[in-house]
């Protein structure tokens, strides 16, 4: 499983919690992905194809490797 996250932002204000969302690619198509801060839950996944978003179906342990990836980097 390989991807490389090209950017990340945290968000102090989202939905009135702080969030983390990380920009990704794997395959040749870009992902984002954002987790809650607090328990690094998925708030929701997305793949951008034919310049729109969409939601995406990310496997469980791409999901997992993001996430220790994420919380390694902040």
């Amino acid at each position: 499983m390989t991807y490389e996250i090209k950017n990340m932002i945290v968000d102090n204000g989202f939905n009135g919690e702080e969030s983390v969302t990380a920009a990704f690619s794997q395959n040749n198509k870009d992902y984002s992905i954002t987790f809650n801060k607090s328990d690094f839950e998925v708030i929701n996944t997305w793949v951008f194809e034919n310049e729109t978003s969409l939601p995406a179906n990310l496997s469980d342990n791409l999901i997992e490797s993001l996430r220790e990836d994420v919380k390694k980097r902040i």
